[in-house]
């Protein structure tokens, strides 16, 4: 009969508006970058991390016996693969081979980012292993950023310390940074570890990312390994070069800052109050119905920006769409 839909042409146009809809809801999802430090000293323990999702990004110290095994099986599987290159502490504390220190020229810091590129294959970006004296030198991160631009690799401020010079040195290059904002594991127990997953994710939530830091400790896994799957469906897992964009703020640290509490605008005094105690009434609690409060959110819903575009797309398609054949 003429009139009637061609029911291929509705389902191809039905699918095409439901992609369209996970396209609003994704670019609307707070996304949350988790990268696992330290790879490339015990690779058995190691492989439980390989076993989480690809969008887990793995920081593989430069000098560890499997830094060049470990980086080339990650980037096999789709993984992002960073150097996690060691940075002078300000506390006194032994250092690694070729830690990167303010005091060291120019050529001295470019060869060892080069030797560290060469023992960590496929990585796009770099990390501080600790480095709080390090970050914190202008002159010396300046010499890490020309030394980074030119093998185009981005830089992720482990923030480390407050006062991270990273931003400020990467001004005038082609180099990238963003931060850290969480730390998963701190501690080794599993309440605090999941108690800072939730908070990288709150954080993503509210300022549309953020970075999250972990190690590859069985503590560490293990609540991964139980959380990942259960993550919020607002939150989507992205690697950190997706958020190389993304506004990363002036507090470095990530700690919590909590929204600006606005100003109260100073109430009329109330003439008639004097030393009259006034009656309050008590008004008893309304029931909130389910049905109606299903109600509400199916109008927010169906009210939604993403909703109305559905709405039009399907109109305009449905009434320009071919009619069956005359029998």
């Amino acid at each position: 009969m003429v009139g009637k839909i061609d029911l291929r042409y509705i389902k191809t146009r039905t699918v095409v508006l439901i992609g369209c809809l996970l396209q609003v809801c994704a670019a609307q999802a707070g996304k949350l970058s988790i990268v696992i430090d330290d790879v490339g000293y015990r690779p058995h323990e190691e492989d439980a991390v390989l076993q989480m999702p690809t969008a887990i990004s793995v920081a593989v110290l430069p000098n560890a016996p499997h830094a060049r095994l470990m980086a080339t099986r990650a980037h096999s599987q789709g993984r992002e693969v960073l150097i996690h290159m060691p940075m002078a502490p300000l506390s006194k504390q032994p250092l690694e081979r070729d830690t990167l220190q303010p005091s060291m020229s120019s050529e001295e810091i470019q060869r060892i980012m080069r030797n560290a590129v060469n023992n960590v294959p496929y990585a796009v970006g770099m990390n501080n292993h600790m480095g709080s004296a390090m970050t914190s030198s202008l002159p010396g991160m300046q010499k890490v950023m020309q030394a980074l631009e030119s093998y185009r690799l981005y830089f992720l401020d482990s923030m480390t310390i407050g006062n991270s010079q990273a931003t400020r040195a990467a001004a005038g290059t082609g180099v990238k940074v963003i931060k850290r904002k969480v730390f998963l594991d701190d501690t080794a127990n599993e309440a605090d570890i999941r108690r800072q997953f939730n908070r990288a994710v709150e954080l993503a939530r509210r300022n549309g990312s953020a970075i999250a830091i972990g190690h590859p400790r069985p503590a560490t896994v293990k609540v991964l390994q139980q959380m990942l799957p259960t993550l919020p469906a607002d939150i989507v897992l992205v690697k950190p070069s997706s958020l190389l964009n993304e506004p990363q703020g002036n507090n470095g640290g990530g700690s919590y800052v909590p929204p600006p509490v606005k100003p109260q605008k100073p109430q009329p005094k109330n003439p008639f109050t004097g030393g009259i105690k006034q009656c309050k009434v008590k008004l008893p609690k309304e029931k909130v119905n389910a049905g109606k409060a299903i109600s509400v959110i199916s109008e927010s819903v169906a009210q939604s920006s993403a909703a109305e575009f559905i709405k039009r797309q399907w109109h305009r398609w449905t009434d320009s769409a071919p009619d069956k054949p005359k029998a």
